[in-house]
């Protein structure tokens, strides 16, 4: 698995908030959606591309940068010569285990903060593990949590609008704590729902049963739901299986998999094949 550290950061770009805007209702996490506006015509970044963000920080040991990467929410297009990208971005926060001390994440804060105008550093563009398979009759299952629904977003549409005829059966399970924070998905942000009327496409919503006190969300179940058709896709040597997500993700799909296949060890070989075969790819942040 890569590290941050492997990415270079000596190509630098420098880029301008054009719009920022929530999500998310306020009541509930923080999640924004910002367009970029990169100031130099050669920069380039694709659905299957992820970018990283420069911020300047300071700590006891002085100055130094963190570097974070994105993938694009959206399909890049140019205005002015110039590329513009959308991005999602949760505002984070985590607990030292040892304080007991809460911090702010520093590229998601930094970034939430930023408004029109303002300009930021990026970096890349670096390539996505998710591919778009070179054969139109190739299966997907794309599984996305939270800001996991960004490279998904893209993904989708770029199928639809510049690949097209696609033949084969697009599946997208996504995960929010409630329908209200399902990204592009609800009433007032669902332009997923733009590709509901194309045969091959179809989405299933996974929410928590009790969002206020912050529940799992059941993605397991939303995929149990669909177990005869999954079964069928993962029988099929041309289906490709990409998830984006948090750490948590691997517990419940290891258990839904394994419900669905009948055992534990027929997931584990089924999932052996899917990367060695290249058809199983992961996000996980």
């Amino acid at each position: 698995m890569a590290h941050l550290s492997d990415f270079a950061v000596d190509k630098q770009y420098k880029a301008v908030v054009r719009n920022t805007s929530r999500l998310t209702p306020t009541d509930t996490e923080e999640v924004r959606e910002i367009v970029l506006e990169v100031q130099d015509p050669a920069f380039t970044c694709q659905v299957d591309q992820s970018f990283g963000v420069l911020v300047n920080t300071k700590d006891e040991f002085g100055n130094s940068m963190h570097h974070r990467l994105y993938s694009v929410a959206d399909l890049p297009v140019k205005e002015n010569g110039n590329p513009k990208i959308t991005m999602l971005v949760k505002r984070c926060s985590y607990i030292d285990e040892f304080s007991g001390e809460e911090y702010q994440g520093i590229a998601s804060n930094y970034l939430c903060d930023r408004r029109s105008g303002d300009e930021i550093t990026l970096t890349g563009p670096f390539e996505l593990p998710f591919r778009v398979p070179e054969d139109k009759s190739a299966n997907m299952i794309l599984i996305g949590l939270g800001t996991g629904i960004a490279p998904f977003r893209a993904f989708i549409k770029h199928i639809y609008k510049n690949v097209k005829d696609w033949e084969g059966k697009i599946r997208l399970f996504y995960g929010a704590r409630s329908g209200l924070e399902l990204l592009y998905m609800n009433d007032k942000d669902g332009d997923i729902s733009d590709y509901y009327d194309e045969e091959t496409f179809e989405a299933f919503h996974a929410l928590s049963p009790r969002p206020a006190w912050a529940d799992p969300i059941d993605l397991d179940k939303a995929l149990e739901a669909q177990t005869e058709e999954i079964k069928e896709l993962l029988a099929s040597s041309n289906t490709y299986v990409y998830v984006a997500g948090y750490e948590a993700i691997h517990k419940k799909l290891n258990k839904a998999f394994a419900n669905i296949l009948g055992s534990e060890e027929k997931w584990r070989l089924r999932k052996a094949e899917l990367i060695a075969g290249r058809k199983w790819a992961e996000i996980i942040f």
